[in-house]
């Protein structure tokens, strides 16, 4: 199969296409290069360096290739910046991926797999969340990916578009060949294991007080291998003829920053110092996603479901690679 990869050099979109490719898939690798790197992208892939706001260099690309379907991962995701830039999330989220939803459909190409966010929900009322939740989004991040969410359903309606939505929250870890490499890096996983690397001091906290075990905020973390898997089965769902709603991806449970910097130390055999900081605006206590619908209608079963493996893994990567990609 054909399929475009957008985000393709960017950390969850480099293993899509890996596993994509693993698979016997051909692939065009998409990436603006703003954030992600060349060197994430298969060698086995056709890349195609291009922003979704180029609307004639997308139809230049669906003219000469013939796609089949589309995995849609390309989007700005920082949520203490989309506080403070909101316009730059609607813009590259909604609008220039408006963009891409248009050139599919002028070239008849109806299938779609949107890497999501499980953000939708905002600060839930009960965990886990599960799909028919309110969506109630507490940041400009959350509220673009919802917005495009629910573009994709009116273009069901009118166009006859199918698509999968997959909401989840914390990827982590690595393959052997590719990492997470963000710069400037804000998750916690990186950044607590950039101290037991030396390159960091101190692992920021932000927030003691919320009303979890530990006053630390809890997520659920996903292996980022069983992100790529669910995008594959989204896929292959669509094809046999199901689809048009979004899916949950989670380990049914949490984790506090706590444990994960009590987890990593226990990996890496370093003690990672912590430092308290003030809360950040629009973190939730927790968020932890029911993943039931997924398994039991694309077949999805997370395989590395333990923190333990998680960090591992992406240790044994950043080991290897202490500063991330060249650039």
């Amino acid at each position: 199969m054909n399929i475009i990869v957008t985000g393709a050099a960017g950390y969850i979109g480099s293993i899509v296409t890996e596993e994509l490719i693993r698979q016997g898939n051909s692939v065009i690798a998409l990436d603006n290069l703003k954030q992600g790197h060349r060197e994430a992208v298969s060698p086995e892939a056709i890349f195609v360096e291009l922003d979704l706001s180029d609307i004639e260099g997308l139809e230049h690309l669906f003219e000469h290739h013939e796609i089949e379907a589309v995995m849609h991962l390309a989007a700005e995701s920082t949520v203490e910046h989309s506080i403070t830039d909101p316009g730059r999330y609607f813009q590259n989220n909604v609008i220039y991926s408006a963009n891409l939803l248009d050139t599919m459909l002028k070239h008849s190409v109806g299938r779609l797999v949107f890497s999501s966010t499980a953000a939708v929900y905002g600060e839930p009322e009960e965990v886990p969340i599960e799909e028919d939740m309110p969506t109630m989004p507490v940041n400009p991040y959350g509220e673009s990916k919802l917005m495009f969410e629910k573009i994709l359903d009116w273009y069901r309606r009118a166009y006859r578009l199918k698509f999968i939505s997959l909401r989840y929250f914390n990827a982590a870890g690595a393959s052997e060949r590719f990492g997470e490499d963000h710069r400037p890096e804000t998750h916690l996983i990186p950044n607590v294991l950039k101290v037991a690397l030396g390159q960091a001091e101190h692992v920021p906290v932000f927030g003691t007080n919320y009303p979890t075990k530990d006053g630390t905020c809890i997520r659920d973390y996903i292996h980022v291998l069983d992100i790529a898997k669910a995008h594959i089965l989204a896929l292959k769902y669509l094809w046999e003829g199901g689809g048009n709603k979004a899916y949950n991806l989670g380990n049914d449970r949490g984790y506090s920053v706590m444990e994960v910097v009590g987890t990593a130390r226990k990996v890496t055999g370093s003690s990672i110092p912590t430092a308290i900081h003030p809360k950040r605006m629009g973190d939730p206590a927790v968020l932890v996603a029911s993943s039931e619908l997924a398994k039991s209608e694309l077949g999805w079963q997370p395989e590395y479901p333990d923190l333990e493996s998680m960090i591992d893994s992406a240790w044994q990567w950043q080991r290897k690679h202490p500063c991330g990609y060249k650039r």
